[in-house]
């Protein structure tokens, strides 16, 4: 069973920075594109972020602007966010799960884990 654990998630300041973790369990993530999405109140999970398997490749959301960054280690079966200059329109609650598409994908291919809590007061 897959099993998906995102930490790193907490309350910053409007210009800080966080970086996200998402560990998984129960398969290896190395033949998967990993995308980071997010979910607010009452909204579906929205893709923020996507890496291909190998690393080469990465797509990020429009409201990025080049603030964040995506990577992934393989070996540790780990994928990570990079999120800098926040702002509060950032807050919400941020999973991790694999794709089939790495631009925009919609859906994840697995159970979400129970996702990290990225706070940013306006």
């Amino acid at each position: 069973q897959v099993q998906l654990a995102e930490s790193g998630g907490e309350l910053v300041q409007t210009g800080g920075s966080l970086g996200l973790s998402c560990a998984a369990s129960g398969v290896s993530l190395g033949i998967y594109t990993m995308t980071w999405f997010r979910r607010t109140s009452g909204k579906d999970h929205e893709a923020v972020a996507s890496i291909s398997a190998d690393g080469a490749n990465t797509w990020f959301g429009h409201f990025v602007k080049g603030r964040f960054s995506i990577s992934r280690d393989n070996v540790k079966n780990t994928a990570y966010l990079r999120m800098n200059n926040l702002k509060p329109v950032a807050t919400a609650v941020y999973y991790c799960n694999a794709a089939m598409d790495i631009v925009a994908p919609t859906s994840g291919l697995w159970a979400w884990g129970q996702g990290t809590q990225v706070t940013v007061p306006s």
